[in-house]
């Protein structure tokens, strides 16, 4: 493989910049464009201070530089890490020396993909890899890390292990015929079977769980126009996000931000108010209001407690029946009330008097948010959660498998039909952790990476 270089860190300036290299060249371009303050042998794990220099001996940056000897390092190549100030012309003169001293730009995830063809982490792993990089919160994070740590890969590699030992009883009952051990066989494979079922079943069923902390909750703010919408969303961000005014329809599109509430991550949608109204931009934001709150997790409608209950009022009540919903009855500071908790609450039994603007009941607010949605399982060290799609599909497929073999067996099927389903099943889950996955599937994922990782 040729010896790639990529700039590691963001954009823009910081206190420190890297610039990565890894394959079997890459100490010999580094001795080309590197002047070390003490020569001496490379040995790996050490870091050494100098000043990367250009084709002129004219110094570009004083670095640290770090070394990593194949295979113990990231990807299982030579590696050198270039640390210099975190500058973006600093840092790609030193990617462009590197380049002209014979090493190519690194691909969007080439690092993390040659780990992976290097056999140092598997597939799963990998992909973990960006997960950690997006976490929006602390619990997509700890999520991530398991998956990481091959705390995912492991689970998986047992289920397949108890697959493959029901496919050598199996071709051990086809083998010998003569010792009339299918029956038995196929007893022992029910049970384990349905076993393995319900091992997958959790897997799967975890997907919800985590799509929660890879996507966050959604949460569409609904009522009528100054209600106190933007004023919810500007408090729960705490920043002046959206426009408050008094005048009727200020909002006409939707606002989405994400925000960290107890570790889980919100995105919060401010909506258009819903009303009657001749405007047709006006009634462009209404219904893609009426869109967020078809497709929200989670409903907060906001009730001025100043105004009578009105039509589009009770359509606001009619259409969160048999949702997630909290019901926010707002402006309770002031004195002229017209609805009272009582008058709503039989509507929804989360019901909470707030005064955005002197904060009262936000607290309150935040705390239901985060009951409605209980992570008490997510955060527990001995459960794995699945948050991408790509692996929930797998292990539905296994799944499927699993019981057609069962389907097969009670059906009185032949043993070498039943064969090929176990057979299928472990292939779908040799595909999760790439043990048998297609090169446009491996180049997709890494794909979806940063350069310089």
């Amino acid at each position: 493989m040729s010896t790639i270089v990529a700039i590691s860190t963001a954009s823009g300036n910081s206190g420190i910049g890297i610039v990565r290299m890894s394959g079997k060249d890459c100490f010999n371009i580094l001795k080309n464009i590197f002047r070390p303050a003490r020569n001496g042998e490379i040995t790996g794990y050490k870091i050494k201070y100098g000043k990367i220099v250009d084709k002129n001996n004219e110094i570009v940056d004083e670095v640290l530089v770090s070394y990593f000897i194949a295979p113990k390092s990231y990807t299982g190549e030579n590696i050198c890490e270039i640390n210099s100030h975190g500058n973006n012309i600093v840092l790609k003169k030193i990617l462009q020396l590197c380049i002209e001293n014979g090493a190519i730009l690194a691909e969007p995830g080439e690092f993390t993909k040659r780990a992976f063809l290097n056999g140092r982490i598997d597939l799963l792993q990998a992909e973990s890899v960006i997960d950690v990089i997006n976490a929006k919160s602390e619990l997509e994070r700890k999520a991530a890390v398991k998956g990481l740590d091959g705390e995912l890969s492991k689970n998986i590699k047992k289920i397949k292990s108890k697959l493959l030992d029901v496919l050598s009883d199996i071709d051990a009952s086809i083998d010998y015929p003569e010792y009339d051990i299918e029956e038995r066989t196929n007893y022992e494979i029910l049970n384990i079977s349905k076993m393995l079922i319900k091992e997958l079943e959790l897997l799967e069923n975890s997907f919800e769980k985590g799509k929660l902390l890879r996507d966050g909750v959604n949460v569409a703010i609904v009522g009528r126009p100054n209600a106190g919408k933007s004023s919810l969303l500007n408090k729960i961000l705490k920043e002046e996000r959206a426009i408050v005014t008094d005048i009727e329809g200020t909002t006409r599109d939707t606002i989405e931000e994400f925000v960290n509430i107890n570790g889980i991550p919100f995105k919060i949608i401010d909506t258009a108010g819903i009303r009657e109204s001749d405007n047709e931009i006006e009634k462009i934001g209404i219904d893609k209001s009426k869109k967020a709150l078809e497709g929200a997790d989670l409903i907060i409608a906001i009730f001025d407690s100043t105004k009578d209950l009105c039509k589009e009022d009770m359509d606001i009540i009619n259409s969160i029946k048999n949702k997630n919903a909290i019901i926010l009855l707002n402006k309770n500071d002031l004195q002229n009330k017209k609805i009272k908790k009582e008058d709503l609450i039989k509507y929804n039994k989360d019901v909470i008097e707030t005064s955005i603007k002197t904060d009262e009941g936000i607290e309150e607010l935040y705390k239901k948010m985060v009951e409605l949605f209980n992570t008490k399982d997510i955060s527990s060290e001995n459960v794995s959660i699945i948050t991408n799609v790509r692996h929930k599909e797998l292990i539905k497929n296994s799944k499927q498998n699993i019981i057609d073999a069962v389907n097969a067996i009670n059906s009185k099927m032949p043993i070498d039909i039943i064969a090929i389903y176990f057979k299928e099943a472990i292939q779908e889950m040799n595909k999760i952790t790439g043990e048998n996955v297609t090169e446009d599937i491996i180049n997709e994922i890494f794909s979806k990476f940063c350069l310089g990782k």
